[in-house]
């Protein structure tokens, strides 16, 4: 799939999740494609069990894509 740079944020990293909270991960991709992101999206949610919000720096909300980016975090 050609991922790196891959950051947790949100409500899990803040430690402040509830039981239906999702895992907001930040993803960089080698190549885009949105099939890669589909099946790592899908790969995660099988292995952890939770809902897995998987974002790329692009496709961040502009309103949003400097606190996301402040508050995330290097696994």
């Amino acid at each position: 799939m050609g991922a790196r740079n891959v950051r947790v944020f949100g409500s899990q990293l803040r430690g402040d999740e509830h039981l239906d909270s999702d895992i907001d991960l930040l993803v960089e991709f080698e190549v885009p494609n949105l099939l890669d992101r589909i099946a790592m999206k899908n790969e995660l949610e099988d292995e952890l069990g939770l809902p897995v919000d998987l974002l790329t720096d692009e496709s961040l909300h502009p309103l949003l894509r400097n606190e996301i980016l402040g508050e995330a975090q290097e696994l």
